[in-house]
């Protein structure tokens, strides 16, 4: 199988044909297929590599990059209140109207989805994008700029069980995706052959550039997000370049942010906006966002079995992580 980083040009129908034909595939539940690219399960693999292929990254551009269902829209919404609040504080923020998707649009299922050659060079620094593509499968734009990355980790338990009751929930899946198959799509999350799988390898790349250039890449937990959210809003404030004062800490900024971000609030929000994507519902991106509610849908055999896997995958990284 090809595994290379090697970013390979797509720009005719027939270039991508070639690329398609070269590829294993496996049948997605949508009805359009993964192809196995560049070492993960690529969907709509022509809006990935016109991202590739076209996208020139600036030094001041931000990515909240993840794997899909580990906390994508709350990272999304705390990047932008964290560098916006000084055109808008937390009581009149944008994301008071909008949902973070549409505020911090996605590479891959948004901006080429709509168009192979879009215009960005309009949009006002810091430039924020979204991304669920590998590190290694990043344009080379971004990882040479100054720009910097984002990535939220996820116990892979909860990942599991968000990603199975969220994709029952699009349009494209839920018509071919029946409860009895729960079994057969914990076995695709355990072969990694879902979108942008698999998850081990996906968090790792990340991981490891962290580790390698954190002044690139900042690493954060859902868990220790959910803990103790102050931390880790100044975390990120200061590594995208925008630290929060002294003042601004004691007037209670930080807890405004965290405030206006809660899965709470971003209901509400949800429920009165547009759709950001065709497919979904914007009430689907949110469900209840706590740690450990796989307890209440895994059985101990399948806990077992993905602790093992992710115990071989994770063993001597350095990449622990919490699932109650």
């Amino acid at each position: 199988m090809e595994t290379s980083s090697t970013i390979i040009p797509t720009n005719t129908e027939e270039e991508l044909t070639q690329l398609k034909n070269s590829l294993p595939k496996e049948l997605w539940f949508a009805g359009y297929p993964l192809y196995f690219y560049q070492g993960f399960w690529a969907p709509k693999l022509e809006c990935i590599t016109a991202f590739q292929n076209h996208f020139e990254a600036q030094d001041t551009d931000i990515f909240a990059t993840s794997f899909r269902k580990v906390g994508t829209t709350w990272l999304k919404s705390l990047v932008f209140a964290i560098s916006d609040r000084a055109n808008h504080p937390p009581s009149k923020s944008p994301l008071l109207t909008h949902n973070p998707h549409e505020l911090v649009p996605q590479f891959e299922s948004n901006i080429y989805r709509k168009s192979k050659s879009p215009n960005l060079s309009t949009i006002k620094s810091p430039r924020l994008f979204g991304t669920h593509v590998p590190f290694l499968s990043l344009p080379s734009s971004i990882k040479d700029s100054k720009s910097k990355i984002i990535y939220i980790f996820r116990n892979p338990f909860d990942t599991f069980v968000s990603s199975w009751l969220f994709y029952q929930k699009t349009d494209d899946c839920k018509a071919n995706m029946m409860s009895n198959m729960f079994n057969q799509f914990f076995d695709m999350f355990c072969e990694g052959k879902v979108p942008f799988g698999p998850y081990p390898e996906h968090a790792l790349g990340y991981w490891r550039e962290s580790l390698k250039r954190p002044e690139k890449v900042l690493f954060i937990k859902y868990e220790d997000l959910k803990a103790d959210p102050k931390p880790q809003l100044k975390r990120i404030a200061e590594f995208i370049g925008f630290p929060f004062s002294n003042q601004e800490e004691q007037g209670g900024v930080i807890d405004g942010i965290v405030k206006l971000c809660s899965i709470d609030n971003m209901k509400i929000v949800a429920i009165k906006s547009d759709r950001v994507y065709s497919i979904v519902q914007n009430d689907a991106f949110f469900r209840e966002g706590v740690v450990g509610d796989w307890t209440n849908h895994l059985t101990p055999s399948m806990a077992e079995k993905l602790g093992k896997i992710m115990e071989e995958k994770f063993y001597d990284t350095g990449l622990t992580y919490t699932s109650m």
